[in-house]
């Protein structure tokens, strides 16, 4: 199963505002930072976009996705493909696991190039167990049949707007 933003003519049943809407941010505001960060579909493709601030100590913004049947389609594949475009930003695609707390994700890090479109493949051994930017040296490796949540993350401590382009998200 392919994740894409676009207008699906044979399931008309899917509707771009629903995926819009299963979209939410998580920025450093829980940490007394500003920085925002939203999630659109514009032209065919998810958006994240937004501003990171470097006042009150903040640095970062990320979106979250509600979980549904995606999730568990990732478990046919060896890792995860995305088509992106990007700023030339520091990027993090994120995956939230059973075997994890709440607070920790398994990350991979990422810099697409700027205003070009790129497929970027990621093995499921390439993501690292990660808590408020500390790696988890002994945390499990990270099982696809585990994954719950994924999400993307901008925390590169530069501060100014970010644009971040998703035309897909599928298993590899």
């Amino acid at each position: 199963m392919t994740l894409t933003f676009g207008p699906r003519v044979n399931d008309p049943s899917v509707n771009q505002r629903g995926e819009e809407q299963r979209w939410f941010a998580v920025n450093d505001g829980v940490m007394g930072g500003v920085s925002h960060s939203t999630f659109r579909i514009e032209a065919g493709m998810g958006c994240f976009i937004g501003e990171v601030s470097l006042e009150n100590g903040g640095g970062f913004a990320s979106i979250r996705r509600q979980p549904d049947h995606f999730e568990p389609s990732l478990t046919n594949g060896e890792g995860l493909t995305l088509r992106v475009n990007g700023d030339g930003s520091t990027y993090q695609l994120r995956l939230k696991s059973t075997a994890l707390d709440e607070a920790s994700a398994y990350r991979v890090i990422f810099t697409p190039a700027r205003d070009q479109w790129e497929t970027l493949k990621f093995t499921w051994h390439m993501f690292e167990a990660v808590r408020r930017g500390k790696v988890l040296d002994d945390a499990p490796s990270l099982s696809s049949d585990s994954i719950y949540q994924l999400g993307f993350l901008i925390a590169d401590r530069t501060a100014g707007p970010f644009r971040l382009n998703i035309a897909s998200i599928a298993p590899l």
